[in-house]
């Protein structure tokens, strides 16, 4: 017996050999430490197009062992840069080392540009990300998805402080509104209620792509503005969650202002399942002014509700495909206890006086989004697929006029709008020579029916029943190291039905009715983009770009103010703009700086004027825009940081004459400049001061009484500081404070200022504070 156990003891210490070495090949490690070999918490681990889950404290994560031999791995944390890794499995014997540093440079991934993951440094487009941090602290400030868009992303209009978002134009042109890729636009006929169209408690990012993008067609002549909901990452629990709650008060003037908020969020991942549910409520008290007068009431938003409700199940079918269902219902009406007491415009501001509005609640009746994807890293192949059906239900309620010049006697209109469709993506990479390559490709699908009445029956916008075909493909080529072209092209089909309908009557007995015989209405176009970028070097990533935007016109405003018997004799042409734009950035050490340049055109733009009856119409005639954006981020110190932007705007209209003339103020903003500073002390305790400048604008004369047209008025500089701080008390609970209008100015928005409209003519909120507490477990 003693002779034979050696042996015994050999074979027990191979067949644990032999266990251990078969657990230890299912797993992978990632191991991330900063420039001091310190390990860093918290940080997201990609494996190819994957969230495998985040680092513990020691700075490690494990993950499954992929069956394929090559992968890539992205390493991402807030503050600092990402990383990419392409690893080849054979030869990981141990943990992966990243190292993340301040003095690396920016390599955001951004997935709407090109319909797929990828870094920003190799799109050749300007790019504004907010990431789920900035979300969460401009929310401290405003729970209003527009005024936060507005307060931080250069080129676009600051928010107009109302229930819509009428002239919070990018680049100065309509911007393309999506959730999750669903569009929230109804170009058919813009209500202007699509930037407030989901509650940013339910986002993880906001990606802005700027200027022209035929990859995504109809709507996206000034870009793309596209609301990314949260996700699961692999490594989330089997329950979790937050629950926020958030009390307002205007210091100043407390009486009626106290607003509320509370946002529950559950989500969790078992087996092949995960999943993320979530629900708010947020009420918004009276609005008053600096000097504490209630403001007006025209679509305003003192005494508001909102609820958002949001899903999303994910089943992973396997380690390289999986199902997606996403779902959001959103809601804001406002409940007002107050009317608008018109003033004068330029002298008296329009305030509120107590009273009740005979109308509906103003405001999204309701926006249902739901979503069906299916992605397949490796359908065919290395071919991936991207495929996603989707259904989109929005209804929204404009304010009661007691009369107007659109129709006879007092009414209230709502804008339907119900969308189908369905997005397949398709990505190929292949050598093309010695080059690397890669095409997207595929096809959109979209059935877009919209229309307006009134409350008491009568139809103002006839049914307008769109389908759009559009097949697209994108080219991407390395070619040389680090030089990236980028080319695509996208052909629309569309066609559009509407049958016969009256126009409204301006007038008893049917008077000023015409009879329009309907038809259909097709739009066929190619647009094409294309673009280089040279990311080789931190110090100087250059890029310029040329790319083509395609819009159907606002035909629901046209047809409701025919004045011809046959709809095939109205002008209808589609509006394509052109978009030139070079720029670059720039990482060097602590410092990070970008600027670009853009020139617009479009050969038959649109913009919206008054006419000599009162009635707002289309203008069509040849337009540029050109202007200039910049930002700067600086790191001072570890716990310091400061930055800010700049952006210009301006655009002439050409008419039949050959003369310019400057485009209104629906479409320009002023000058708009941003600053923060940043104090971190330690991990628990941050602060944030900001400021948002909006400058003059000055380009049109009053008429001999001393009037401006509609849009066209004077707007003057305004200057705002806002303030936001906070606490994390222990793991699980967040104290934050947060201060919109810190000084407490008394001031006129820019959309006040320049739509010469004495009941527009509404001062801005005064000073509103704001008390977060939030518990995470």
């Amino acid at each position: 017996m003693k002779s034979t156990y050696p042996y015994w003891r050999c074979i027990v210490a191979l067949a644990l050999c032999f266990v251990w070495n078969e657990l230890s090949a299912q797993a992978l490690q990632v191991a991330v430490k900063d420039a001091a070999a310190n390990p860093i918490e918290d940080v997201h681990v990609w494996v190819d197009a994957r969230v495998q889950g985040k680092t513990d404290a020691m700075g490690v994560l494990s993950f499954d062992r992929p069956n394929r031999a090559q992968f890539q791995i992205r390493i991402s944390k807030t503050g600092y840069s990402d990383q990419v890794r392409v690893v080849l499995l054979d030869t990981v014997d141990a943990p992966i080392h990243f190292t993340l540093g301040t003095g690396q440079r920016m390599e955001q991934v951004v997935v709407t540009a090109g319909r797929k993951p990828e870094s920003i440094a190799n799109v050749p487009s300007s790019i504004s990300i907010l990431s789920q941090r900035d979300i969460e602290m401009q929310s401290q400030i405003s729970t209003n998805i527009a005024s936060v868009l507005g307060n931080t992303i250069p080129g676009l209009g600051t928010s107009t402080a109302k229930g819509s978002n009428a002239g919070q134009t990018l680049r100065g042109r309509a911007v393309l509104i999506l959730i999750d890729g669903i569009p929230q636009s109804t170009p058919l006929m813009n209500g202007a209620r699509d930037m407030r169209s989901i509650d940013p408690a339910v986002l993880e990012r906001v990606e802005v792509i700027k200027g022209a993008t035929s990859i995504y067609g109809n709507g996206s002549a000034g870009g793309i503005i596209n609301y990314i909901t949260k996700k699961n990452d692999l490594n989330a629990p089997r329950i979790g969650g937050t629950t926020t709650l958030r009390g307002t008060l205007a210091p100043a003037k407390a009486d009626e202002t106290g607003g509320y908020r509370f946002a529950q969020s559950l989500y969790g991942r078992s087996n092949k399942w995960n999943y993320a549910v979530s629900g708010v409520m947020d009420y918004t008290g009276l609005q008053r002014d600096g000097d504490g007068v209630p403001l007006g009431q025209t679509d305003g938003l003192s005494n508001n509700r909102q609820y958002n409700a949001f899903m999303k199940v994910g089943y992973d079918i396997n380690e390289v495909s999986d199902l997606s269902l996403v779902y959001n219902f959103f809601n804001s009406l406002q409940d007002a206890r107050y009317i608008s007491q018109i003033g004068t415009y330029g002298q008296d501001p329009t305030i509120g006086v107590p009273g009740v509005d005979p109308g509906a609640h103003t405001g999204t009746r309701f926006n249902h989004n739901a979503m069906l994807t299916y992605r397949n890293e490796r359908i065919f192949g290395h071919t991936s697929l991207n495929a996603a059906a989707f259904v989109n239900s929005f209804r929204s309620m404009n304010r009661y006029v007691e009369q107007t010049p659109s129709w006879f006697g007092p009414g209230q209109t709502q804008i339907n709008s119900s969308k189908q469709g369905l997005r397949i993506d398709l990505n190929t990479p292949f050598q093309l020579g010695a080059m690397p390559s890669e095409i997207t490709y595929g096809f959109d699908v979209l059935h877009d029916v919209t229309y307006q009445d009134l409350t008491d029956g009568r139809v103002f916008v006839p049914r307008m029943n769109m389908l759009n075909y559009a097949p697209f493909a994108q080219l991407t080529v390395n070619l040389i190291e680090q030089l990236i072209f980028k080319g695509g092209v996208r052909y629309e089909k569309a066609n559009v039905q509407i049958n016969d309908f009256n126009t409204l009557a301006s007038g008893p007995g049917g008077e000023g009715s015409v009879a329009v015989e309907g038809g259909r209405i097709p739009y066929n176009g190619a647009t094409f983009n294309a673009g280089l970028r040279y990311s080789k070097y931190a110090l100087f990533n250059p890029f310029i770009s040329f790319s083509q935007g395609f819009t159907i016109n606002e035909l629901g405003r046209i047809v409701r103010n025919a004045t011809e018997s046959d709809l095939t004799r109205i002008q209808t042409d589609p509006i394509v703009t052109n978009n030139y734009e070079a720029g670059f950035s720039s990482q060097w050490n602590r410092i990070h700086f970008s600027a670009a340049y853009f020139i617009s055109t479009s050969k038959l733009g649109v913009s919206v004027v008054a006419n000599e009856a009162g009635f707002f119409v289309p203008q069509r005639a040849p337009e540029r825009i050109h202007g200039f954006e910049a930002a700067l981020d600086i790191r001072i110190a570890p716990e310091w940081n400061l930055g800010g932007t700049y952006s210009f705007v301006e655009g002439k209209i050409e008419a039949a004459d050959g003369t310019e003339s400057f485009l209104n103020g629906s479409r320009i903003m002023p000058p708009k400049a941003t600053g923060y500073l940043d104090f971190n002390p330690n991990s628990e305790l941050s602060f944030q001061l900001s400021w948002v400048h909006t400058g003059s604008r000055n380009r049109f004369d009053p008429n001999a009484s001393g009037v401006f047209r509609a849009n066209e008025g004077a707007v003057k500089s305004v200057d705002l500081l806002n303030f936001n701080a906070s606490y994390r008390l222990d793991k699980s609970w967040i104290l934050g404070l947060g201060v919109a209008n810190l000084l407490n100015k008394t001031y006129f928005p820019v959309y006040s200022q320049y739509g010469a409209n004495a009941a527009n003519y509404v001062r801005g909120k005064g000073a509103l504070a704001s008390l977060n507490l939030q518990c995470r477990f």
